[in-house]
């Protein structure tokens, strides 16, 4: 049976593509850019950044949340989640609050005004990047984590605390 020629334009998720390690480099490129995109537009729409925007999803979800608990569900360093939380609580997009049991522990809530700048915040709130990681299901996301380590370890003179670092374009 003969194969019809490849049209000029394949989809990026043509199965009959050669994979090659150019292919494979688009493919982080259309990642990184979509991602990028979403980010600039969440800004435009809302004018908060991606991760600040994330940040009062996850406050959402999870009212009360310590900073260094928010830091881990963003996997950011302690520093860079509080830098963002002191940007929200000034905007007037969070507070924070107490306990009266211990008053070193800080909890972290939603303001009314950061509930509404959320709801009609551009959707997915996260990111379509840790979106679309929250979406696979555990064997392919365990597949993409090792798979994606073998290529770390190629790469020589990698720094490891970038991993703790929101993406450049969601700051």
């Amino acid at each position: 049976m003969a194969r019809k020629a490849p049209a000029p334009q394949q989809s990026i998720n043509e199965s009959a593509r050669a994979v090659t390690p150019l292919s494979v480099l688009q493919r982080f490129r259309v990642i990184i850019r979509t991602a990028q995109r979403h980010s600039q537009w969440i800004e435009r729409q809302s004018g908060v950044t991606g991760a600040q925007l994330w940040a009062m999803q996850e406050l959402l979800e999870v009212p009360g949340l310590r900073v260094g608990e928010l830091a881990n569900r963003m996997a950011l360093h302690q520093s860079t989640a509080s830098n963002m939380i002191d940007r929200l609580e000034s905007a007037g997009y969070i507070r924070k609050e107490r306990t009266s049991a211990d008053q070193r522990v800080v909890r972290l809530y939603l303001t009314e005004n950061g509930t509404e700048l959320l709801g009609r915040a551009p959707s997915p709130a996260r990111g379509v990047l840790p979106e679309a990681l929250r979406n696979l299901d555990e064997e392919a996301l365990t597949d993409l984590q090792r798979e994606l380590d073998g290529l770390l370890l190629k790469i020589k003179d990698m720094d490891e605390g970038f991993g703790m670092q929101p993406l450049p374009f969601t700051e």
